[in-house]
């Protein structure tokens, strides 16, 4: 998800360059949502690793 993320921020950059606004600030918005996104899973998937650690015997 990250990947799709940078893809997007590169569309968004070379859309901005070329003069496409419209372009630009959908494809900025689209990678800014799955940044968050994956941020939040990521943040989830820790918490949930550190409650299913056993204790070390």
């Amino acid at each position: 998800m990250l990947g799709w993320a940078a893809v997007f921020f590169i569309v968004a950059i070379v859309a901005a360059v070329f003069g496409f606004g419209g372009i630009a600030a959908a494809s900025a918005g689209i990678a800014k949502i799955l940044f968050f996104v994956f941020l939040i899973l990521f943040v989830v998937s820790l918490v949930a690793g550190l409650g299913k650690r056993r204790p070390h015997v």
